[in-house]
This record gives structure tokens, C-alpha cells and sequence, in this order.
């Protein structure tokens, strides 16, 4: 079983930042990748930033050249930057983590989600 611990949401005003980190729990050997995604009021989810285990990196739209994504792999934990903040980005801030190898040699292919942290844009 995987756990993961969100921090850093809150309030910010519009053009302010935000870091938000995430961390994985649990028997793990490695995770493939880690990700953000967010799910606004009366939205779908989708996603923000993601990294793999490789660094490779992939970004939603709306995130480019405002957020960036970084990962400490020997802690299973990923981080989140976020500049240039807009009131469209008010939403609750899920971590996820993708197809984790655990020490005992098993695979998870599903894929775990944190509890949410919220994000508040406002002025």
C-alpha cells in the first residue's frame, strides 16, 4: 500500500506563488512516475504537471512556463512550483503516484492519489 502526503495549499493572491510537495509512503523500491493533476468547482480533472522516474516531465497547458515540476526519487517525493498564479488555478491539488514496485518484489499497476490539497486564488 502506498500513502501520500500532500502539503503546501492555501491562499495566495493572484500573480503570488505557491510550492506544494508530495511524498510517498510504504514498502517502496520505486515509482514510475508521480504526477499533479487538480479538479476545479463544477470541473473535470485534469492534468498539471507529471514526472517519471527518468525525469522526463510533461505538463498541462495552462502550466507551462508557470509551474514546474521537480522529483527526489531516493524519497519518493515530487514538487511542485507555481508562479504567476491566476484565479483560475483555484482547486484542490491531487498527488498521484503510477505502477509502484514495492521491496518485496510485487507491482502495482493502479495508480494512488493523495487526499487533496487546496489551492485558493483570490484577492
Amino acid at each position: 500500500q502506498v500513502e501520500l502526503a500532500e502539503s503546501g495549499g492555501g491562499p495566495v493572491q493572484p500573480g503570488g506563488s505557491l510550492r506544494l510537495s508530495c511524498t510517498a509512503s510504504g514498502t517502496i523500491f520505486r515509482i514510475d512516475a508521480m504526477g499533479w493533476w487538480r479538479r476545479a468547482p463544477g470541473k473535470q480533472s485534469e492534468l498539471v504537471a507529471r514526472i517519471t522516474n527518468e525525469g522526463e516531465t510533461d505538463y498541462g497547458g495552462f502550466a507551462k512556463g508557470r509551474f514546474a515540476i521537480c522529483g527526489d526519487n531516493a524519497n519518493h517525493t515530487i514538487y511542485l512550483q507555481m508562479t504567476k498564479l491566476q484565479f483560475e488555478d483555484t482547486a484542490v491539488y491531487y498527488c498521484s503516484a503510477e505502477k509502484v514496485l514495492f521491496r518485496d518484489g510485487h507491482a502495482s499497476w493502479r495508480d494512488f492519489w493523495g487526499q487533496g490539497t487546496q489551492v485558493t486564488v483570490s484577492s
